[in-house]
């Protein structure tokens, strides 16, 4: 899924949310949500997938250790 893809998504279900409707139709797939929890969930996890998507190649953590041989 491209950025944009997701973009749209993540517009269409924050405007149902705004809205007060747990039911949004997406590339002509109709989705209900059970719970608001649920709906901020696919948000939330669609906002961090473009965040990682934006962010071009994944970041490497290098951690290092050391001891006196004590």
């Amino acid at each position: 899924m491209t950025i944009e893809q997701m973009t749209a998504r993540r517009d269409a279900l924050l405007e149902a949310r705004w809205r007060g409707v747990r039911t949004v139709d997406i590339d002509g797939r109709r989705i209900t949500y059970a719970t608001d929890t649920e709906m901020a969930a696919a948000i939330a996890d669609l906002e961090r997938r473009i965040a990682d998507a934006s962010a071009g190649a994944r970041r490497r953590i290098v951690r290092t250790a050391a001891s006196k041989g004590l």
